[in-house]
């Protein structure tokens, strides 16, 4: 994955010189602070890394990249307030380290700036990156409210479950690489295509995700490992239990989420012993090989270079065997 460190290096330089500085300085510092904590990055090296395979300077799509990843942190401050998340890429999070009045505003901002990005872009491809994030922003908010209904939903099918994880995750890494084929003027099939690479690509990410929050190395994840045990959520893994067990340890599992005198720490290990009981950890990795796979699938329909698809290629691999 050397040929990543060529786009992050770019980016990395773009983005430690938009810090704003603006005042009040109590709305803008929480932005620079989540921005300064790094990530993976992943969204905006795929809008140019697209941009590149299809012919543009990497550089012309480095704008439409920051739109992205600040749109990105912006879902991730709210999304952290709904879940009441302490930790984020290792630290606080800005509602922890200031207020939760301060995290709506300041990711009000964010959203704001994301989409300023995108004005340096002339009439016809502004026109298209708008249309494309205006899609995805409204996406991720119908994802993010199904699975705050499903909290509470007595029971979530897998088919809504992927739908959730579609709108919430799958699309913005998808559009993260439309656009960077916007800013190179692919043509429209070439823009579907690498969509729908995004799209599958995505969908095995937010699973390999909820794999490594029951499963993962509390050093390396970067975030609160049982979370989403902790929060309830049905996740992949929780559905399939549910489904796999007999009846008895599915009530087990079900009366244990709803659960509220049992000690976190024994609620998180109880409930991963029911998910590897019932291995649904192991469909759970036959799904992300699946979503893997039609990802590498889309990708060959497009017009791209043997090379530039091997990127690709390499890409998904290397995310779907990621620790952190």
């Amino acid at each position: 994955m050397d040929f990543l460190s060529h786009y992050s290096e770019k980016f990395n330089s773009a983005i430690a010189t938009s810090q704003v500085q603006r005042q009040p300085v109590e709305l803008y510092q929480p932005i620079n602070y989540i921005l300064d904590l790094g990530g993976k990055r992943l969204r905006p090296l795929l809008t140019l890394m697209a941009a590149d395979a299809f012919g543009a300077q990497a550089n012309e799509a480095m704008k439409a990249a920051l739109a992205v990843e600040i749109f990105h942190n912006f879902t991730l401050i709210h999304d952290d307030i709904m879940d009441d998340a302490p930790i984020r890429r290792g630290l606080a999070t800005v509602h922890e380290k200031w207020d939760i009045n301060t995290g709506i505003l300041s990711g009000d901002a964010m959203m704001i700036l994301a989409y300023r990005q995108l004005e340096q872009y002339e009439d016809d491809r502004y026109f298209q990156l708008m249309k494309v994030l205006n899609q995805v922003a409204l996406e991720v908010c119908e994802g993010q409210q199904l699975d705050v209904n499903f909290e509470t939903q007595m029971s979530v099918s897998e088919s809504e479950y992927m739908t959730m994880i579609r709108q919430k995750t799958a699309v913005l890494v998808a559009a993260a690489l439309q656009m960077g084929a916007i800013v190179a003027r692919a043509s429209d099939s070439d823009q579907n295509s690498i969509y729908s690479y995004g799209v599958e690509l995505g969908m095995a990410f937010q699973l390999q995700d909820d794999y490594l929050d029951a499963f993962g190395d509390p050093k390396t994840f970067g975030k609160q490992v049982g979370g989403d045990i902790i929060e309830n959520k049905k996740t992949f893994l929780y559905l399939k239990a549910i489904e796999l067990l007999d009846a008895e340890a599915s009530k087990s599992l079900q009366k244990l989420f709803n659960e509220v005198q049992v000690s976190t720490e024994i609620k998180v290990e109880q409930v991963k012993s029911f998910f590897l009981q019932s291995k649904a950890d192991e469909v759970l990795k036959l799904r992300i090989d699946e979503h893997t796979q039609n990802a590498l699938n889309a990708l060959e329909s497009t017009s791209l270079t043997a090379a530039s698809k091997e990127q690709f290629r390499q890409f998904a691999v290397w995310l779907m065997t990621r620790v952190s």
